[in-house]
């Protein structure tokens, strides 16, 4: 019987989907499981495991990030879902923390997530190595151990996290009228949370989430965040990503009030690169 499914999406992130890999071989409770989900430009090679892995080809020029983990989901056999970004690494009790968490408890349950540098991961690494660079969200506050509820169901986090198949299907999943980039995690985030699922952080399930280049605030996806916005606020009653939107205010992009989203212009060239942080 398959009883944990990992889903990993990804899209031309060869090194960070080996480390993952390698993380789940180091588990000290392997993944019934892998389940990828490959939008990449030149298709991964698949790895070497000793547990079964299926790879799903998924051809796109964006990050339809709904279709994706949906697509991943209604291929795994599993009956627990760990949802895990390619980005991550999980530490060797990580998977066992999640999976005991989510035997006692039908939530979303997310876990705790630490970024990592440049060049931590170059070369050999330890959980040691990892926990000792790795930095916590700042605005997501994770026990030591145990299990706290979250009563904010914005702080949602898709990056790691886990929820039974069935209510993953209770949920109609992620809602895939959010194309692209944006929103449709925190919808999913609100829809549970109208449900009266729990959102539960879980102390010593770590995740080691791998440094890469990002866009601040992130204008590649101006057009897809716009879009979702809007959709979130039709649904929700409030704006979503807060924080990016005021930027795109502030610079010129869009005009923002409590009712409407408005376009002014889209980001040049310039400004999308100009916003690349190392």
């Amino acid at each position: 019987m398959t009883d944990l499914s990992v889903l990993t999406i990804v899209r031309n992130r060869q090194a960070h989907f080996d480390n993952l890999v390698e993380g789940l071989r180091r588990s000290s409770r392997r993944p019934d499981e892998l389940v990828v989900v490959d939008m990449s430009d030149v298709w991964l090679a698949p790895p070497s495991t000793d547990f079964p892995i299926s790879m799903i080809r998924l051809e796109t020029e964006g990050l339809p990030l709904a279709v994706a983990r949906n697509r991943a989901a209604a291929v795994a056999n599993g009956e627990h879902l760990l949802f895990l970004d390619v980005d991550c690494i999980p530490l060797t009790d990580c998977l066992a923390t999640l999976h005991a968490a989510l035997v006692d408890h039908d939530a979303l349950i997310c876990a705790d997530v630490r970024y990592l540098g440049p060049d931590d991961t170059r070369g050999s690494w330890t959980d040691a190595t990892l926990l000792d660079a790795g930095q916590p969200h700042p605005a997501r506050m994770f026990p030591a151990t145990g299990i706290r509820r979250e009563p904010n169901p914005g702080l949602f986090w898709s990056v790691a996290f886990a929820v039974r198949r069935a209510r993953f299907e209770a949920l109609g999943g992620f809602d895939e009228r959010f194309t692209g980039y944006g929103a449709e995690d925190t919808d999913f985030g609100f829809r549970a949370n109208a449900a009266k699922v729990p959102l539960l952080f879980v102390g010593g399930a770590v995740a080691c989430h791998q440094h890469h280049a990002v866009f601040d605030p992130p204008l590649q996806h101006f057009d897809d965040i716009v879009r979702n916005a809007r959709q979130f606020r039709s649904q929700w009653g409030v704006w979503p990503m807060e924080g990016w939107l005021a930027e795109f205010e502030r610079v010129g992009l869009v005009a923002l009030d409590d009712n409407e989203l408005s376009v002014l212009r889209v980001p040049t060239r310039d400004e999308i690169e100009q916003a690349r942080r190392s």
